[in-house]
């Protein structure tokens, strides 16, 4: 037997009448950009509907503004990550950049990558930050982190096995 735990939609819009307006605003102060705020307000709503909930909200505002800061800081990581892309594009010659759409399929690969990136240990993820992107060898790392080389190789190894699972998980 399954148990239907999620918000009712009845339940959603009571709460959307009453904090809209109040959520637009906290988020509009800031995010500093009244459509860019009506959008993530929009999105923490679409989020509540989709939210496991079992037990009434007691405090919406905060549980609301909780949901609406993921969404702010999703979105800032996004544009991060474009940023980076797009100077790192600047630098190549036109012949070799990439179509628009590639683009666009490397920008979501990055964001997925960054996503799940994020779901390791802080050390894991230096550590394979150190490796990829520095170039540095299984000691050097080890040497800067503090940590034995053994170490450094299992949290290697977790990072690539999220790697791995993020490339296969569409396949």
């Amino acid at each position: 037997m399954q148990i239907d735990d999620t918000l009712k939609p009845a339940e959603v819009d009571l709460l959307y009448h009453a904090h809209h307006r109040w959520l637009r605003s906290w988020l509009g102060a800031r995010v500093g950009c009244r459509e860019q705020a009506a959008d993530l307000a929009q999105d923490t709503f679409v989020r509540l509907l989709k939210a496991r909930q079992i037990s009434p909200l007691k405090e919406p505002r905060a549980y609301l503004s909780s949901i609406a800061r993921g969404l702010m800081i999703d979105q800032y990581r996004r544009r991060a990550l474009e940023k980076a892309y797009l100077e790192s594009l600047a630098s190549l010659p036109e012949l070799e950049a990439p179509s628009a759409e590639h683009r666009l399929l490397l920008l979501d690969a990055l964001e997925r990558l960054d996503h799940a990136l994020q779901g390791l240990k802080p050390r894991t993820r230096q550590a394979f930050l150190m490796a990829q992107l520095d170039g540095l060898s299984l000691p050097q790392i080890a040497l800067r982190l503090g940590v034995s080389r053994a170490t450094v190789e299992r949290d290697l190894t977790k990072a690539l096995g999220v790697c791995y699972r993020l490339r296969y998980a569409d396949a």
